[in-house]
């Protein structure tokens, strides 16, 4: 019976390569590799690094402020007892009111009017972006104080005020002088100002809106009004507020600028009173004492109105605010 036959060493040489499979995916890359800390040995801490410095630092501020609150209330000039009786008193009282009246009013009428004179300069009207550029230059480059003087001597150029019909009859007429008295001047003088630095406020802080979103709306269909409410003025009021905030300070504090022409607010009280008494510092005390108190409730608004328009402007969410960081704090402490 013959064997089967087994192919020689010669035969399987030659034999027909196997074809090849199909083609497998390339590897994939490492993953670089990334270093593992080691772990603390039991029983040690890390420990921040020392500073020094800080610490001298701040040791040196707070004698400083010590020593500066012990003079303050050691110093038998600045006569407290008095400041705490003027304080409150009816007067001064009165002309706190009109400050802030007025505070308000030109920061509203200021802002009303350098909105209109930012869009006009925004516009493609070359005359209107003309006359907007001509009132901020003029009304910039001057000072308040010559401002204000020339509003309550604009009798010497108009000694009369009058409507007259094209070809008819003076319909009314009014001298100047009985028209603007020393309070409407404050607020025509104060309103102009005010409206030549907003106007800049507001246009840069619709300039900082992306144009990109602009073209985006304006390709969904989006009606212009919708835009502005919707689109422009929720991101523009994140670079308007800043400033503004500074503007509306700045407002109430310029206002002690018309004691110049007799308005009765709070500086002009505090000077009538001490005419009579000749308490100076005192008087002057209870003036200051009053402004950083409405400067203060005003900062506090203005941070949380920025507050308030910045939500979603970062990924990472609002930073907590004071209030919150002290309730924390007492959290953690009774916790303990």
């Amino acid at each position: 019976m013959a064997s089967p036959a087994v192919p020689s060493a010669r035969a399987r040489s030659t034999a027909p390569p196997t074809p090849p499979g199909p083609a497998s995916a390339p590897a994939a890359p490492a993953a670089p590799s990334v270093p593992v800390p080691e772990a603390v040995p039991a029983g040690l801490a890390i420990v921040p690094r020392r500073r020094p410095g800080r610490y001298v630092s701040g040791g040196l501020a707070l004698l400083a402020t010590a020593l500066l609150v012990r003079s303050l209330a050691g110093n038998p000039a600045f006569e407290w007892p008095v400041v705490g009786a003027y304080l409150t008193s009816a007067s001064i009282l009165r002309g706190l009111l009109l400050t802030l009246w007025l505070t308000g009013a030109v920061t509203a009428l200021g802002f009303a009017l350098g909105t209109v004179l930012a869009v006009a300069r925004l516009s493609g009207n070359p005359v209107l972006q003309s006359l907007s550029w001509g009132f901020v230059w003029i009304f910039r480059a001057t000072p308040l104080l010559v401002q204000l003087l020339f509003w309550f001597n604009i009798g010497a150029l108009y000694p009369e005020l009058s409507l007259r019909l094209p070809f008819g009859g003076e319909l009314f007429a009014v001298r100047t002088v009985d028209l603007l008295g020393p309070a409407l001047t404050a607020v025509i003088g104060l309103t102009l100002h005010e409206a030549a630095f907003a106007a800049e406020v507001v246009r840069s802080g619709v300039q900082s809106v992306d144009q990109g979103q602009l073209e985006a709306a304006a390709s969904l269909g989006l009606g212009r009004g919708r835009v502005l409410r919707r689109i422009v003025l929720p991101q523009a009021m994140r670079a308007i507020l800043p400033p503004a905030g500074n503007m509306l300070i700045g407002t109430l504090k310029g206002t002690s600028v018309i004691s110049v022409l007799a308005v009765h607010d709070l500086l002009f009280s505090a000077q009538l009173v001490y005419n009579q008494t000749y308490q100076v510092i005192p008087l002057l005390l209870v003036a200051t004492l009053w402004y950083v108190a409405v400067t203060s409730v005003l900062s506090v608004g203005q941070y949380y109105l920025e507050r308030h328009f910045a939500r979603g402007a970062t990924r990472a969410g609002l930073p907590p605010t004071p209030w919150q960081r002290a309730r924390a704090a007492v959290r953690r402490a009774v916790g303990r």
